[in-house]
């Protein structure tokens, strides 16, 4: 795998190798992200022109695009600035104009000289009674007919980049592809009815009509799917490049499982069951376990998590559970602390906060294998953090990892075990793109005695009613939350709305039973805040989306959320999730500000609708986008120029399962399937699968 193949050579030549493309337009190119022929050529036409031939002019609809055969009568320049030039023509039945602005008259009598044929395309218009082309968008002569194709492509244009040139460049990339080995299985294309690869690209740029532009042309899907694949096997080469890893069986005997099991005063559910099933088989195994815990909010992962760091604690290793922020991992630390005391565990806390002493203390006992479980931040990455023998990681909401920094955790123990929890509930499609290297396991059950929550939609035009049923709520002893709306994009327009709400309410409910938490303060500010809404010294707490993630307040029965239209459905999921954690019924009432919008009022009615992460993810697919549902600035998303992961998730899965099964079958990618692979892998610029299999 020395290097890229011959045949791809063209393709990967600079942008200007094309003809029509000079340094300048070379520039402009560039900067949209097209640097050669091969960025051209998966370019793919956006709509197209029906430029078909016609004998006339006559009893044509207004404002249709139309080919006809012309002889040129005469000319009529302008007599004053500002006037059109005419040149006037006619067709075999009727006689029209044909229009130019800022024409310059030698040109015109080049291109149209009286008395000579030509054919001109363009859109045929009515302007004060007299039939009309305004800048016809071609003039041929009648040998040249074949620069007029019948049905055009259009594609979607940079400023400085015309439809001709497009049309040049992709004719040229054309021309340069050759027809390549078949990567993708033969019974998959057969049953799919899809051409070959070079086939499809000249399918895709020659339409013929409106139906060849679809998404869902047999040449269109091939493409995608052949993008799909290249990223699909990438993820699964680097799935069996872990999988080579050895990794250290770790099998527990169920001692101190049990004991945490005898002190619930619940039951697992089924999901949960299953999920720590499958986990176990994975620590037992001599390979090391890459595994996604994909679970809604209250889908109870924790306990999951904490049954595998018992099995490896039981089979004599050390399990570390990190958290993004020092709030959570404190929580987590106080959510596991009575479990760990049932089992007669040790867990310990580091985060950035130990210093000196205590932090040597921590750091001795870590060593010498007294404690068994570590709580903490990205603070155990530090070089003087060493285990006695640790097997097993979680992290907990891996969406701000990607697939890099998963393998770099992987490095820190001999094999270590990585286990990450997601509460992000993830459309199948997107989990398969982002996660496709790791195995999953998914809780999709609410463990028992958790009541659903009242979801109410009330407009801000009954605000002072709003607030005094909370009044009376807090006067019976109930918590709540109060999101203010989402501000444009600015942290400090939020603060202002938030301390705005805060004062108000302070002004209904009294001193010191409101609080308030936003992204400008200080941590140490927004901690304390945190801890006297915790403990019940205040009552309402008024904040901005940083208490989105992972808050846990049992107590806290009510969620409100004002101007709830401007939030996406993953964040109203999320912020919904905070309430609802005791035995308490709870409430989430969304505030929203008439009018809605069609799409709001879509959003808000889902969220009426159902309490299934699952079910508003897949919504939220549909209504925004794969890389707004995950957040594009962090979404480890790959980014695909043809394949759509919205309307055609379904050849994810078909391409992870034939990704999956061309490895187990070929590893090295070795047969003439695994060659032309390698070529795919090329084409698609997935130089970090290359690598894996070069060094492989």
């Amino acid at each position: 795998m020395t290097g890229r193949p011959e045949v791809l050579f063209p393709l990967f030549a600079a942008v200007t190798t094309l003809d029509g493309v000079g340094p300048k337009t070379g520039q402009i190119l560039e900067s949209v992200g097209v640097l050669k022929p091969r960025d051209v050529l998966f370019t793919l036409p956006i709509s197209g022109v029906d430029r078909q031939m016609r004998d006339t002019v006559q009893g044509v609809t207004m404002a249709t695009t139309l080919t006809v055969t012309v002889t040129v009568d005469r000319h009529d320049p302008p007599k004053t600035r500002g006037r059109p030039y005419r040149v006037y023509v006619h067709d075999a039945q009727t006689s029209f104009q044909l229009v130019y602005f800022h024409a310059r008259g030698d040109y015109l009598q080049k291109l149209l000289p009286v008395g000579q044929q030509r054919i001109v395309s363009g859109k045929l218009e009515v302007f004060d009674g007299i039939a009309q082309i305004v800048h016809p968008d071609h003039v041929v002569r009648s040998e040249e007919a074949g620069q007029v194709p019948p049905f055009e492509p259009v594609y979607p244009l940079h400023a400085g980049i015309t439809q001709k040139l497009m049309f040049r460049m992709t004719r040229g990339a054309l021309d340069l592809a050759l027809d390549l080995d078949e990567w993708i299985d033969p019974a998959l294309k057969a049953r799919e009815h899809w051409p070959d690869w070079l086939a499809s690209v000249e399918a895709a740029h020659t339409p013929q009509s409106v139906d060849d532009i679809m998404i869902s042309t047999p040449a269109r899907t091939r493409l995608a799917y052949d993008e799909v694949f290249a990223h699909q096997i990438t993820l699964a080469l680097a799935r069996a490049t872990a999988r080579k890893t050895k990794g250290v069986a770790s099998r527990g005997n169920g001692r101190l499982q049990s004991k945490v099991l005898a002190s619930l005063p619940y039951r697992p559910t089924t999901a949960q069951d299953r999920a720590i099933g499958e986990i176990a088989d994975d620590l037992g195994a001599p390979i090391r376990m890459n595994r996604l815990l994909q679970g809604d909010v209250g889908s109870g992962k924790t306990l999951v998590a904490l049954m595998a760091m018992l099995s490896v604690v039981e089979a004599g290793g050390q399990a570390v559970m990190m958290a993004p922020t020092e709030i959570l991992a404190r929580q987590h630390m106080e959510g596991l602390q009575p479990l760990a005391e049932a089992a007669g565990v040790v867990l310990e806390i580091l985060t950035g906060r130990d210093k000196g002493a205590e932090r040597r203390r921590k750091l001795s006992a870590l060593a010498d294998g007294d404690i068994h479980i570590l709580v903490g931040t990205h603070a155990v990455f530090q070089k003087d953090v060493i285990f006695a023998d640790l097997r097993l990681s979680v992290i907990d909401e891996q969406h701000r990892f990607g697939v890099a920094q998963r393998m770099e955790l992987g490095a820190k123990g001999r094999a270590v075990d990585v286990l990450v929890m997601t509460a992000t509930p993830i459309p199948r499609s997107l989990a398969l793109a982002q996660y496709g290297d790791m195995d999953v396991s998914v809780l999709d059950e609410k463990p028992a005695g958790r009541k659903p929550i009242q979801t109410a939609l009330v407009s801000t035009s009954r605000m002072d009613e709003v607030v005094e049923k909370l009044r009376r709520a807090v006067a019976e002893g109930k918590q709540a939350y109060w999101v203010c709306p989402l501000v444009e994009e600015s942290e400090v327009v939020d603060m202002t709305a938030a301390e705005e709400r805060f004062k108000r309410l302070r002004a209904t409910l009294g001193e010191g039973v409101v609080g308030l938490v936003h992204g400008q303060m200080p941590p140490a500010d927004k901690d304390a805040a945190m801890a006297r809404f915790v403990s019940g010294e205040t009552k309402v707490l008024v904040a901005t989306t940083v208490i989105e993630v992972g808050v846990n307040v049992p107590n806290a029965t009510i969620m409100m959320i004002e101007r709830a239209e401007s939030f996406g459905l993953a964040q109203l999921h999320q912020l919904r999730g905070r309430v609802g954690r005791g035995s308490e019924a709870s409430t989430c009432l969304l505030l929203f500000q008439a009018p809605l919008s069609e799409s709001g009022r879509r959003r808000l009615e889902i969220m009426r609708e159902t309490e299934d992460g699952f079910r508003i993810s897949e919504e939220d697919l549909a209504m925004r986008g794969a890389g707004d549902v995950i957040g594009t600035a962090q979404s480890g998303l790959p980014r695909f120029r043809i394949a759509d992961l919205e309307r055609q998730s379904h050849l994810m899965a078909m391409a992870q399962t034939d990704a999956r099964k061309l490895l187990l079958d070929d590893p090295t990618l070795e047969t003439s399937r695994g060659k032309a692979a390698r070529v795919l892998l090329w084409l698609m610029e997935q130089d970090k699968a290359i690598r894996l299999i070069s060094v492989g």
